[in-house]
């Protein structure tokens, strides 16, 4: 087995909505930073119960100089409490892909990549 093989994509979603999803923009306030948002259950809610739902979320960006992989960050959830929605604090122009996995308790690992 191939740890590839463990990951899920918008291919194998179902009725709950899993994939990752990804966008970059900028950060509220006088900052105006670069910001990368992931959310799980933007269209449709993932459920939020002790039963069922997003644990963590972890995403890479993909250099353009070079294209080496760099963990950005991850954010774990409370079940119950809080919402698969994280923003990132990245440096956008440096990177040339953003990828995010998201864990389920029940589904397992999903992913999702996007290219700037």
């Amino acid at each position: 087995m191939d740890f590839g093989d463990l990951l899920k994509g918008a291919e194998a979603e179902g009725k709950e909505k899993h994939v990752p999803y990804i966008e970059t923009g900028k950060g509220r306030g006088e900052e105006n930073v670069d910001v990368v948002r992931v959310v799980v259950g933007k269209d449709v809610p993932h459920p939020n119960t002790a039963e069922h739902h997003i644990a963590w979320i972890e995403l890479y960006g993909v250099k353009k100089d070079g294209g080496q992989v760099v963990f950005l960050g991850r954010a774990a959830f409370a079940a119950g409490y809080t919402n698969p929605n994280v923003r990132f604090q990245v440096p956008v122009p440096e990177f040339k892909a953003f990828c995010a996995l998201a864990y389920c308790n029940v589904h397992g690992v999903w992913q999702n990549c996007i290219e700037m």
